[in-house]
């Protein structure tokens, strides 16, 4: 009962002591790499934090040419074998991207359905961008990765070419521009006292470092709480990276396969493998 607890309490509606606000760009693969650490965060100190996505279009207002096409592709292939989250570059030599204005759009008419649905979409966007190689700029592809995050497609549909979602993207550029965040990915954490200045984090840190902040921020020791049995974490996860396996059990990549592979010799889990490492399907 205590690890079901965990997701109840991680995405309950009351009132938590933090805010983080993670200012991302859904084409960035450090911000996709920052994956394994934020579901860890969730996992042990869910119950004192939200997190709420800024979407800063940083890496979109770049100019498009062959060039920058060629640069993005060894970005990323740079950043997946540093990280050990896939991404595969050869999607800037085959299939380039080159009107990313409305993928951010997309994100905030999912989010008009809720936070929770929100994370959910820009999670398959990201899936189907940084593994499947698909122009996530198309109308087919955002539509297919609502229905995956179960999303209401037809209000998803109607709420893309309404100015509620436009609105709310150009108020993450002003946030953004307000809070002079000019590299990505960065996580800034508040408190409940409004006149506090927030922790602004850019780039990427060890894990002992966000729990740190966290610490320092709450007027007590916040208990960590421990994670779910695997097969419960998978069940709610769905589609998970071994590396992201590996950071939330504090396990080695080649101990987090072993265990995963057990899974699939009893058929709850199916493996999937990636350019740069393996992710796995929960099936049940």
């Amino acid at each position: 009962m205590e690890q079901i607890f965990f997701f109840q309490n991680c995405c309950s509606k009351e009132k938590k002591p933090l805010e983080i606000y993670f200012f991302i760009d859904p084409l960035c693969p450090q911000c996709w790499a920052l994956e394994p650490i934020l579901k860890k965060l969730h996992i042990e100190y869910g119950q004192y934090f939200r997190l709420r996505h800024i979407l800063t279009g940083k890496l979109t207002a770049l100019n498009i040419g062959k060039k920058r096409h060629e640069n993005m592709a060894q970005y990323w292939e740079r950043t997946a074998s540093r990280t050990g989250m896939s991404c595969d570059g050869t999607l800037w030599l085959e299939n380039p991207i080159s009107s990313p204005y409305i993928v951010s759009v997309a994100i905030k008419a999912a989010e008009l359905q809720g936070r929770k649905a929100g994370s959910r979409f820009l999670r398959k966007v990201q899936e189907r961008l940084f593994l499947e190689k698909q122009n996530v700029t198309k109308m087919d592809v955002l539509v297919q990765s609502a229905e995956e995050a179960n999303l209401d497609v037809e209000e998803f549909k109607n709420d893309l070419h309404a100015d509620p979602a436009v609105k709310a993207f150009q108020c993450d550029l002003k946030i953004t521009s307000e809070m002079e965040v000019d590299e990505i990915p960065t996580l800034v954490f508040f408190n409940e006292n409004i006149e506090d200045e927030g922790i602004k984090v850019t780039g990427t840190y060890p894990y002992e470092i966000y729990v740190q902040i966290i610490q320092e921020m709450l007027p007590e020791t916040p208990e960590p709480l421990s994670p779910p049995p695997l097969e419960v974490f998978l069940k709610h996860y769905q589609f998970v990276a071994t590396k992201e396996v590996a950071v939330v059990y504090d396990w080695e990549t080649a101990d987090a396969e072993k265990e995963l592979k057990k899974l699939m010799l009893q058929r709850k889990v199916e493996k999937i493998p990636a350019k740069h490492g393996v992710f796995w399907k929960y099936i049940g």
